[in-house]
């Protein structure tokens, strides 16, 4: 190994740390430094010659170029001690996938992304951040880089409910810069930021194409994980156990490795598409999609189609979502007459919320029926319930004079939500006078995607698939995504996250996915957006 000087040169608020790599004659000269700011360390390598001909270890990613240092140390993090000179013992840099730094504490946000798909030229860099208070383990040689910028997303804690929004537009705009995407930040509440990564198309008069995703992700019992949900461990199956793993960081990064390969092999299209990542998805999108649909910068990206998340599926088949059920939150309550507990008091709040739930129930059981009976059903096309919540009294031997009961609605499409809560309200009625109900979330205005031929969204969703032997089946999601505002702000979408073979684990514990599931999806990505994004203009486009 050579030798690697390591030079302290403290500044005011920072302190930088660089390592001369002595490389041999006729390979790149490298310089790797190290910043450690209030928020971030960063350690950028910089490559000071040019090279004529693309590095053998990415001839699958000809756009990511980079060198190979024979040594450098493993360059120390704010808190361990700094020292002078690394001598032969040195453990190597990672620059994509190369060998690693040790056990700790550096995750490659990008490759050395030129301009020239052939030979960076002189000044082109590569960063490596660690976001503040993560450790991170080696990463695997020879990973693939998609894989490792899937991870580091991973790590990053957007979880609720104090998700670290801030880290991750950081890392959002430190890929779009890499990516050379135009990035538009939209607070459209306090603290709550849709990040907007925009590839411009030929032709701005056409409608674009958006690509959505949220960022943050549900909270985790620890306890009851194999592995840290937030360090994104890699079996040697090559499953990668975190929570996001499936909703959805994989796709998120799926988007964007696809447009990176598109990119890298000169590829343009006529329509733009935009990226769009979205805050609090997870309790409801309220403060996120919802209000992000009614901003001007909403209505300035000109959206034609969307495509959103999706769920695993077990089997071979992809599950393709074309409109969801609405949720909604109800809470009963009901008034009684109070007393001793030693009484037989009569009409009491007890026995009221008593009727209300059997009947609630009595409509579960049919609905679970109707499912059961008709194998032509999917979980989305019927209406599901669960009593949630009760409430009510202060002590054993006192009857209480209020009692409440809440109850998770998921009302499917189809039905006519006007008829649906006269029947609420006859449930309450008949259990007697002081029983009333108020909604703590309802949605009213379900829309659906076509998935025929009359929706040339769809007609080319469902060739590109064809075209690459993708078995598709379109599904009523069971549950809510901000798809809903999409198409409620009248644009077509379709749920779709690539992950079939795979185990449904959306907010349980151990969730995991496959890196070859992972990767395969970039590659489905990478034949559907040049179709999407190619769409001849439809009628009435260009008025």
């Amino acid at each position: 190994m050579n030798p690697c000087e390591l030079l302290p040169s403290p500044r005011k608020g920072e302190d930088e740390r660089r390592v001369r790599d002595s490389a041999p004659r006729g390979q790149p000269k490298v310089t790797v430094s190290q910043r450690h700011g209030d928020s971030v360390s960063t350690v950028m390598v910089t490559v000071t010659a040019r090279w004529g001909t693309q590095s053998d270890a990415h001839r699958e990613d000809p756009h990511m170029v980079t060198p190979r240092l024979t040594s450098c140390p493993r360059v120390p993090p704010p808190r361990q001690p700094r020292g002078g000179v690394c001598r032969g013992g040195a453990e190597p840099l990672t620059i994509l996938g190369q060998p690693g730094p040790g056990p700790a504490d550096w995750i490659a946000t990008s490759g050395l992304a030129a301009g020239d798909p052939g030979a960076p030229g002189a000044g082109s860099k590569a960063f490596w951040t660690t976001m503040p208070g993560q450790d991170h383990q080696q990463l695997s040689e020879g990973e693939h880089p998609a894989v490792t910028l899937f991870r580091q997303y991973l790590r990053i804690r957007t979880v609720q409910p104090e998700p670290k929004y801030d880290e991750a537009v950081l890392f959002l705009e430190k890929i779009a810069k890499d990516l050379h995407l135009a990035c538009q930040k939209v607070e459209v509440a306090p603290g709550r930021v849709v990040t907007i990564l925009t590839w411009q198309g030929t032709d701005p008069r056409l409608r674009s194409i958006v690509l959505n995703s949220h960022t943050d992700v549900v909270p985790v019992f620890e306890e009851n994980w194999n592995h840290d949900p937030f360090e994104a461990f890699k079996d040697a199956q090559g499953n990668i156990y975190a929570r996001g793993a499936q909703d959805m960081k994989c796709v998120g990064i799926q988007y964007l490795e696809a447009i990176r390969r598109l990119k890298a092999e000169g590829k343009s299209f006529p329509r733009t598409i935009h990226l769009t990542f979205v805050p609090d998805e997870e309790i409801g999108g309220h403060q996120g999609m919802e209000l992000f649909v009614k901003r001007r910068e909403f209505q300035a990206l000109r959206a034609g189609f969307a495509l959103d998340e999706g769920l695993a599926s077990p089997t071979e088949t992809f599950t393709v979502f074309y409109s969801e059920r609405s949720p909604w939150w109800l809470q009963v309550t009901s008034s009684g007459n109070p007393g001793h507990g030693s009484r037989f008091i009569e009409n009491t709040a007890a026995e009221k919320l008593h009727k209300v739930v059997t009947s609630v129930l009595e409509f579960r059981e049919q609905e679970k029926q109707r499912l059961e009976s008709d194998p032509s059903l999917t979980l989305g096309a019927v209406t599901s319930v669960n009593l949630t919540i009760l409430q009510g009294g202060v002590a054993f031997n006192v009857v209480p004079p209020t009692m409440s009961a809440s109850f998770d609605f998921r009302v499917a499409p189809q039905v006519d939500l006007k008829a649906f809560e006269k029947r609420i309200q006859g449930w309450c009625k008949e259990a007697g006078e002081g029983v009333t109900y108020e909604f703590q979330q309802k949605w009213t205005e379900p829309r659906i995607t076509a998935t025929d031929d009359s929706n040339p969204w769809w007609a080319e969703f469902s060739r590109v698939c064809k075209e690459m032997n993708l078995s598709v089946k379109p599904e009523i999601f069971p549950a809510a995504t901000d798809s809903r505002y999409l198409r409620a702000a009248g644009v077509p979408a379709l749920g779709f996250s690539p992950m079939n073979r795979t185990p449904v684990l959306l907010h349980d514990h151990n969730e995991f996915l496959n890196e070859t599931v992972f990767l395969r999806g970039i590659d489905i990505y990478a034949r559907l957006l040049p179709a999407l994004a190619s769409m001849p203009a439809l009628p009435d486009e260009y008025k």
